[in-house]
């Protein structure tokens, strides 16, 4: 059964989720322009009904003790799924275990383990339930983020970085998206670099748009919402992120 949220149900969640342990009912009522209690009360009614299902630590793995997080693609009988995931969650070393509705490779399997040979054992006994192993690959990084639709109505056009790499040798690889006012916005590349508007050092690799994978060339224009990835041997920096979400 769904829940019917009104915007002070949406903004309460929305801050949350961005930062659970640093946001106070005060800070959220101050927003809102209701009581610290009305808060408190609406927090615990989201909780009651399910809405807010528990607060959850985020732990950098690799900086304690240089653990490994790996994630177990599999797959399993639909009907058997729900059954079985919960078994999973039993495994020593699996940290998460998500469901998805249908097809291949409807169980992601997140687990940690202090070498190679612990992720080798967790994947023996997903293989003991019967659980096929479509892929495995270790993870990076993660990040989350708070609901936009949610936030304050007059605040950012989303989270403009989805995803930023750090190489060896100082060299980043990022991936952006678009914003609509922002400066690159219905420029070719080349406009772009005749005007300075991103480093000389930076190279776009990969443009997404629609769903398509482009390949960028000069006369290439940047469109609102195209999710772009840029490389730089010497890092990227600020004014070059902010070509991409911000006038």
């Amino acid at each position: 059964m769904s829940v019917r949220l009104d915007e002070i149900d949406k903004r309460i969640l929305y801050h949350l989720a961005r930062d659970a342990r640093g946001i106070s009912a005060p800070d959220i009522a101050a927003e809102v322009n209701v009581s610290a209690g009305t808060i408190r009360n609406r927090i615990q009614q989201l909780e009651a009904e399910g809405v807010i299902e528990g607060y959850h630590v985020r732990i950098d793995y690799e900086r304690a003790e240089r653990r490994l997080t790996n994630l177990f693609i599999c797959s399993t009988d639909v009907p058997d799924r729900e059954r079985i995931a919960k078994q999973v969650a039993d495994i020593p070393g699996v940290i998460g275990v998500r469901e998805l509705m249908t097809g291949r490779g409807n169980l992601h399997v997140t687990a940690v383990g202090e070498d190679m040979a612990d992720l080798s054992r967790v994947a023996r006994d997903l293989a003991a339930l019967g659980i096929d192993i479509e892929e495995e690959n270790l993870i990076q990084q993660e990040y989350r983020g708070p609901y936009d639709a949610f936030g304050p109505q007059d605040g950012p056009e989303g989270h403009s970085i989805t995803d930023f790499m750090n190489l060896s040798g100082g060299a980043e690889v990022v991936e952006l998206t678009v914003t609509q006012s922002a400066p690159i916005a219905g420029l070719t590349l080349q406009e772009a670099n005749e005007r300075g508007i991103i480093d000389s050092e930076a190279l776009i690799i990969s443009i997404e748009r629609d769903e398509q994978m482009l390949t960028p060339k000069g006369d290439t224009k940047m469109n609102p919402d195209d999710v772009v990835t840029l490389f730089s041997r010497t890092g990227i920096d600020d004014e070059t992120i902010s070509a991409f979400s911000e006038r």
